[in-house]
């Protein structure tokens, strides 16, 4: 059985599982208000936080980015959207004949680069994964209000969907958060554990599924950590007229095996991420092209 999403008091409903022992009053499944990070507090993950990730596949961490930088990342999608530049990286990615890197690609913009290696991030990933991985790929967008749902579907790389021995990440940051008059965000706990193609659930367009988990309240500056086998959607509301919502997804593998580039100028990419203020002793492979195979054009 499931229960509806709603709001009470200092507490966050999710849709999820009534067999998960959360507390339950009038019917509405409740969990406690989430906390948030600041710089201060150690990003020191817990034995029940790591074994959320590895069991349900998701990772929560409400207000994990500086309001500064925030503020900053936005301006630049702001830019990134408005000035056609997020267009420009789209049909370059679309013509792999050209093989030419645009100009300017997302972390590129000092902001976006900035928050690529925001090492509370990174540390957190690495309790998740282990210390050897790499960028994988960084998008950055504007959603408007009335951008349509995108259905169920995850994002786990692989030419052919065979096998999950390692992991892939997606941080999806929320600038803004997410608050009840925007689209939210629908995870299906426990779906990474299975071999399943992409598009697998997509026939179930945006529509709740038995088990899932639906957050539609997060404070500014949320990152919310998926192992991109997950399969998630990003769900809309009926006459949603809410603010635009500010979004930078941004993906990390671990090492150990190949992984498919999803852009054909991804060696470009990896070069100007090894030019980022970042601690390279820490993070020797995050930019590294051994852990990728050759670029292949999706069918």
């Amino acid at each position: 059985m499931l229960f509806p999403v709603a709001r009470y008091d200092s507490w966050v409903a999710c849709c999820v599982p009534a067999s998960t022992g959360f507390l339950l009053r009038k019917g509405i499944l409740i969990v406690p208000a989430y906390r948030t990070y600041t710089p201060e507090r150690s990003l020191r993950l817990d034995a029940a936080q790591s074994a959320q990730f590895e069991q349900s596949g998701y990772l929560v961490l409400p207000g994990l980015l500086p309001s500064g930088l925030v503020e900053r990342v936005k301006s630049e999608v702001d830019r990134w959207v408005d000035t056609g530049l997020r267009a420009q990286t789209i049909a370059a990615a679309l013509d792999p004949a050209s093989c030419e890197a645009p100009a300017v690609l997302e972390l590129d913009l000092p902001a976006h680069g900035e928050l690529l290696v925001h090492e509370p991030l990174l540390g957190v990933i690495s309790q998740l994964v282990g210390p050897g991985f790499v960028h994988h790929h960084m998008h950055s967008d504007r959603h408007a209000p009335d951008l349509p749902g995108k259905p169920w579907h995850h994002d786990y790389e692989q030419h052919v969907q065979s096998y999950r021995t390692h992991a892939m990440v997606h941080a999806l940051h929320y600038l803004d958060g997410i608050d009840p008059d925007m689209a939210g965000l629908a995870v299906l706990p426990g779906s990474h554990h299975e071999v399943a193609d992409k598009s697998a659930r997509a026939h179930a367009g945006t529509d709740p599924l038995p088990g899932e988990v639906f957050f539609e309240d997060l404070p500014p500056g949320s990152t919310v950590l998926l192992h991109s086998a997950l399969f998630h959607t990003r769900r809309t509301k009926p006459g949603q007229t809410g603010r635009p919502r500010y979004f930078v997804d941004a993906s990390y593998c671990q090492t150990g095996t190949l992984w498919p580039p999803v852009k054909p100028f991804w060696r470009e990419a990896l070069r100007r991420g090894r030019q980022l203020d970042y601690d390279e002793a820490a993070w020797p492979e995050l930019f590294a092209e051994r852990h990728f195979s050759e670029y292949v054009k999706p069918q």
